[in-house]
C-alpha cells in the first residue's frame, strides 16, 4: 500500500513537475517570438522612415534643385533700364541663392551624398565639420583602425552618431565631445565620450522623451548591437556601442 501511495505521489510530482516545465519554456518561447516580431517591426518602421527620407532628398536633388537653378537663369537673362525693376530681381535671385542653399542642406540631412559615395567614415568626417562652423561644439574623431561596414548597416550608424551629436548639443551643455571608431574581431566599437553636465540615467530612461535614447536602442537592437552609457550629473556622458559587422 505504502508503495503505492509512494508511486501515484512520485507519478504526481513528475506530472506536475513536466506542466511547471512546459508553463516556463511556453513563457521563454513567447518572450522570443515577441522579442522578434518587436524588432521586425521596428526594423520595418525605420526602413520606412529612411526610403522616404532617401525619395525625399532625391527629389530635391534631381527635381526641385535643377527647376530653381532654371528659374534663377532666366531671371539673371531679363535685361531690365529701370534701376528700380533690376533692384526687384537682384533681390530675387538673392532669394532664390537662399532657397537653393537650404534645399540643399535638407537634401544633405535626409541622406548625405558622402555616405553613399565614400562610406561611412567620410560622412561622419564631413557631418562633424558641418557642426563645427555652426556650434561652439568642439567634435574630435578618431579612427583607430581601418572600418569595413556592411552598406544597409552605415545609415543605420551614421544616424546613430548624428543622434549622439544633437543630443550632446541640445542637452548636455559640453564643450568637448570625443568619438573613437575601431573595428575588432568583426564587431564595430564606438564609444563617444563628453565633458557635459551628465544626467541621471534611470531618471531620463524612465521618461517620455529619453533624450533620444530609445532611438539608439532600436536601431541597436535591429544590427544586433549592444549600447552601454554611462551618466551621473556632473560628470559628463559616455556612450559604448558594440555591433557586428562582419
Amino acid at each position: 500500500m505504502e508503495d503505492k501511495i509512494l508511486n501515484i505521489t512520485v507519478l504526481f510530482s513528475i506530472i506536475i513537475g513536466a506542466i511547471i516545465v512546459y508553463f516556463f519554456v511556453s513563457i521563454i518561447r513567447y518572450h522570443r517570438r515577441y522579442m522578434k516580431l518587436q524588432r521586425e517591426r521596428i526594423f520595418a518602421e525605420i526602413t520606412i522612415r529612411e526610403n522616404e527620407r532617401k525619395r525625399i532628398s532625391g527629389d530635391l536633388h534631381d527635381s526641385l534643385g535643377p527647376l530653381l537653378s532654371a528659374v534663377k537663369l532666366n531671371i539673371s537673362g531679363v535685361d531690365v533700364t529701370h534701376p528700380q525693376d533690376r533692384e526687384v530681381l537682384e533681390k530675387t535671385a538673392r532669394y532664390l541663392d537662399e532657397i537653393i542653399g537650404s534645399m540643399r542642406r535638407i537634401s544633405h540631412d535626409l541622406l548625405p551624398n558622402t555616405l553613399e559615395r565614400q562610406g561611412l567614415v567620410e560622412a561622419i568626417r564631413e557631418f562633424i565639420s558641418q557642426v563645427g562652423h555652426k556650434q561652439a561644439l568642439n567634435i574630435q574623431l578618431y579612427v583607430v583602425k581601418e572600418i569595413q561596414v556592411p552598406k544597409e548597416k552605415e545609415i543605420h550608424i551614421f544616424r546613430m552618431i548624428q543622434e549622439i551629436v544633437h543630443n550632446t548639443l541640445k542637452h548636455a551643455q559640453a564643450a568637448n565631445l570625443q568619438i573613437g571608431l575601431s573595428e575588432e574581431n568583426g564587431h564595430l566599437l564606438f564609444l563617444a565620450k563628453d565633458d557635459g553636465k551628465g544626467f541621471d540615467k534611470e531618471k531620463v530612461q524612465d521618461g517620455s522623451n529619453g533624450l533620444g535614447l530609445r532611438s539608439l536602442e532600436s536601431r541597436c537592437e535591429i544590427l544586433n548591437g549592444v549600447l552601454s552609457l554611462e551618466s551621473k550629473p556632473g560628470a559628463g556622458t559616455n556612450y559604448f556601442i558594440k555591433i557586428p559587422v562582419g
